[in-house]
């Protein structure tokens, strides 16, 4: 069986369907937006819910992708060999189309005719049946006819195949599973037995019923079909290995880890898990950071998670003595090199990654000192007693005075035989939240994450009036500081107040907020920033500039109409936009994100490619043209079915209610859409892209600017060609030819400082085919050079290949105190079994590097040019292997 590089299967996945009349969706945000009840996107088919429940996807009813998935409930088991935090999970749909034939056939030929299994070696479940459903013959029969033997087929009951939520689609699921050539187990032994025979590969789960709230089912209408492969387990045991951790997507971060630490993979078992918790905590943290989301730590919700990962990467870390630096070096590897291509959004969030994960680190650094020498304490006192365990009293202490989160204590005090009264822990906790309130005298103290507002009446509401005015008065019927509800706030107090009626925009559907004032007879209140509340209500988030705000004063809320202008500006610009691009790219496009401020218009949207060029110049001349065309932009309120029928475009997996807004810009543009806009769109005046650039695995952003922030753009860019203009001395209107001919200059001294280090490259090489070996009939030649980088080595090895005529040539160079490292194997020689890319990646460890390429012709970087000897000498052990 050949081996796969994570590349590689993305690639197979997504082309295997496409053939199949299939369209890659592309994957969305990490961080759920919680309409599912979860924190992240846990499986594949979570973002498509609404469309398996039966609404119309716009990309039509066959889709696939590789969707990133955070789970952490089983946190605590990352450290062995197959438990991940971050996964990507292969998935295909059908919508109402295909069913169980097509599926069952599909699957067979992935795992035949492009993974290499054969049928003695496949087997698959389906549904036993029980008293709600029948046995699912037909899933068996399909299943038989694709391939797969019948006596490989096994029946199991719905806890182990069937898929289900409370209430609505449902039905059968059939796994598919490996079978290794060992002895069964047991008289019992079969898929889902824990022996390890049998491995599983994927499921298909096919929603033929729908569950109602009575609990009795009914067929279907539109039967869907949801396939999903686990990417990271899958490519291990493709590979040939039950450890993810030694496929590619983790082998360059425990190759450094090595390296840094001096711990040796699989050497030690408690060094090795805490390697494996380094390598899959810090990948999932670049991967949130990263995300389009931008998850930044904090103490609540998806941001407390991702603290939690953080710190345990810096307290594995630590076991391993690693810093800060080192830390960061491993978040390098998986920006730089294992996703530079599937997730090109890390590159460019790079410096906003490594920048917030070096502040968490160094907040932690401090907790961890102080913390540590209390918990040592706290440790040696338990055990001296004959303690089994750390008091409730006591782990809150730590958690209050020094910082230690409650897992923390808890996964410490277990790595020492000892428990943790976690109960004991929330009493203690929840008192001292009650002595914080009753200290305060506050109507309603809550906790730091929780609503400051949970305690008004459920009739206490907000009502929105900023769509037909900027100055409203109303009554102020809440306020709050950071602690909870007050009467007041005095001058100079940040605080939150919550009005029955306002002209302000909340922050909702990209749409930034508006700011603002809200004044009283007794004071002031400037607006920065507003929220939208559970029940309906806004909060108006700011500080009070003069005076006193209180409750049940009577205040006018004015609305700053400068910003509020440009902001309109820009969001109607953004509807535009989405029609230009689906004029010119095409109707498959659609909105996958949106944002929009005073400043700017931030678009997301699906598509496969780089817009190009000439695209881009289409797609800003034809808003422009609908800018001055001067359309009138209308605003119609309807019911969400009378809304479909227009044809307005609705946001992907956005929850409407049964009323919703239509934006109409002429007969161009129609969009469900319950922000503010411009009355016409000559009110934009101009229209401006400022980048495109690709954020995630399909999808594309672009930034763009409007009115006075496009003029200053112009002029900016004009300032610019002036100063590099007189940069070269040259004036604006010579420049390009100034230029010309300053790359005509360039070139030839290129090309000079290119012979020189030909020749260079020569005299270090010397005369070294005396040192050719041979190993079982295939010639080596394995020498190393000073000096010499990457693109000289190349023209090196091809000169080398052609005076050695058929072999193996590795080239190991020490330049700038970096290793370069190239392997080429002749066509004679991978017939024998030699394999460059396998060769480079097994000897860049010991120059603490890694790398990978092609069986003709492979390259790696090191750190430690001192392993250059070690790596030349294991190059001959590994092509010995590789001759068998």
């Amino acid at each position: 069986m050949r081996q796969f590089t994570s590349k590689e299967l993305r690639k197979i996945w997504k082309d295997f369907y496409i053939q199949r009349g299939h369209v890659d969706v592309g994957a969305v945000s990490l961080v759920s937006d919680g309409s599912t009840g979860v924190l992240f996107n846990v499986a594949g088919m979570q973002p498509l819910m609404p469309y398996l429940l039966g609404e119309k996807h716009p990309l039509g009813t066959r889709l696939c992708n590789v969707q990133g998935c955070v789970r952490t409930n089983d946190i605590d088991s990352v450290g062995d060999k197959s438990h991940v935090t971050f996964f990507e999970m292969m998935g295909s749909w059908s919508l109402g189309d295909y069913f169980k034939e097509d599926r069952c056939k599909w699957s067979y030929e992935l795992l035949t005719e492009v993974f290499g299994f054969d049928a003695d070696h496949l087997a698959a479940t389906v549904f036993a049946g029980d008293e709600n459903a029948p046995r699912d013959e037909e899933g068996a029969q399909y299943r038989i006819a694709s391939g797969f033997k019948k006596e490989n087929i096994y029946y199991l009951p719905a806890e182990d195949n069937w898929w289900g939520l409370e209430y609505g689609p449902c039905g059968p699921d059939s796994e598919m599973f490996y079978i290794a050539d060992v002895p069964d187990c047991g008289p019992n032994c079969g898929p889902g037995c824990s022996c390890g025979k049998y491995t599983e590969l994927g499921n298909d789960v096919f929603m033929q019923y729908e569950k109602h709230k009575d609990g009795h089912l009914t067929p279907l209408k539109q039967k869907n079909v949801d396939t999903g492969w686990g990417l990271e387990r899958n490519l291990a045991f493709l590979n040939g290995t039950k450890d993810v951790y030694k496929t590619d997507l983790f082998a360059g971060a425990i190759a450094y880890i090595e390296n840094a630490s001096g711990a040796k993979y699989d050497a030690d078992e408690k060094l090795t898990r805490s390697m494996r918790i380094l390598a899959d905590h810090m990948r999932t943290s670049v991967m949130l950071i990263g995300d389009e989301a931008k998850l930044l730590p904090s103490n609540a919700g998806a941001g407390y998670v991702l603290r939690r990962l953080i710190r345990r990467a810096v307290r594995h870390g630590r076991t391993l003595g690693m810093n800060k630096e080192a830390l960061l070096g491993v978040a390098k590897i998986y920006i730089d090199e294992v996703y530079d291509d599937s997730y090109p959004l890390l590159k460019t969030n790079r410096e906003f990654i490594l920048k917030e994960l070096d502040k968490e680190i160094d907040r932690f650094t401090s907790t961890l000192e102080n913390g540590m020498k209390e918990f040592k304490k706290i440790l040696d006192e338990k055990k001296n007693a004959g303690a089994k365990s750390i008091d409730g009293d006591s782990a809150f202490y730590l958690y209050d005075t020094f910082g230690f989160p409650i897992e923390l204590t808890v996964e410490m005090a277990d790595e020492e035989g000892l428990s943790v009264d976690e109960e004991g822990f929330n009493k203690a906790m929840e008192a001292a939240k009650q002595k914080a309130r009753d200290n305060q005298n506050f109507s309603a103290r809550l906790s730091a994450d929780a609503d400051l507002f949970a305690g008004l009446d459920d009739s206490v509401t907000t009502e929105f009036s900023g769509y037909e005015k900027l100055e409203d008065v109303s009554k102020i019927v809440a306020v709050a500081d950071e602690n909870g509800m007050v009467d007041a706030l005095g001058e100079g107090a940040q605080g939150t107040i919550i009005t029955a009626v306002t002209p302000f925009y909340a922050t909702m559907g990209g749409q930034s907020a508006d700011f603002g004032e809200i004044k009283t007879a007794n004071g002031s209140f400037k607006v920065e920033d507003v929220v939208k509340l559970k029940g309906s209500r806004v909060a108006h988030i700011g500080v009070v500039t003069s005076g006193k705000i209180s409750k049940d004063d009577e205040a006018t809320l004015i609305v700053d109409k400068n910003r509020r202008a440009s902001i309109c500006k820009n969001h109607s610009a953004t509807h535009l936009l989405q029609k230009a691009l689906q004029t010119v790219l095409g109707d498959q496009v659609h909105q996958a994100g949106s944002y929009q401020d005073a400043e700017r218009t931030r678009f997301d949207f699906s598509h496969d490619r780089a817009v190009t060029k000439e695209e881009l110049e289409k797609i800003e001349t034809i808003v422009n043209e609908k800018i001055a065309e001067d359309l009138k932009v209308e605003t119609k309120v309807m019911s969400l079915d009378e809304a479909k029928k227009t044809g307005a475009m609705a946001l992907f997996g956005e929850k409407y209610g049964e009323t919703v807004r239509v934006v109409g810009m002429g007969d161009f543009s129609t969009e469900l859409c319950g922000g503010t806009h411009v009355s016409h769109t000559g009110q934009i005046r101009t229209f401006k892209i400022v980048s495109e650039s690709g954020i995630a695995a399909g999808v594309r952003r672009i930034e763009a600017v409007t009115d006075v922030h496009a003029l200053e753009y112009y002029k900016k860019l004009e300032d610019q060609i002036a100063e590099a203009a007189s940069i070269v001395k040259s004036t604006p209107a010579n420049l390009i030819e100034r230029l010309s001919s300053m790359m005509k200059e360039i070139k030839a001294l290129n090309s000079e400082v290119e012979s020189l280090k030909a020749k260079a490259a020569q005299n270090a090489l010397g005369d070294v085919m005396d040192g050719v070996v041979d190993i079982k009939g295939v010639k080596l030649l394995a020498t190393k050079l000073s000096g010499v980088d990457m693109n000289s080595l190349r023209d090196l090895g091809d000169q080398l290949k052609g005076k050695l005529g058929e072999g193996v040539v590795v080239l190991a160079s020490d330049a700038d105190g970096k290793v370069n490292l190239m392997v080429m194997a002749t066509d004679e020689a991978q017939k024998k079994g030699a394999h460059a890319g396998n060769l480079v990646k097994a000897i860049a460890s010991c120059v603490g590097g890694g790398g990978g390429g092609r069986p003709n012709m492979a390259q790696a970087g090191g750190k430690n040019p001192a392993g250059i000897d070690e790596c030349l000498a294991m190059a001959a052990k590994v092509l010995d292997k590789q001759i068998g």
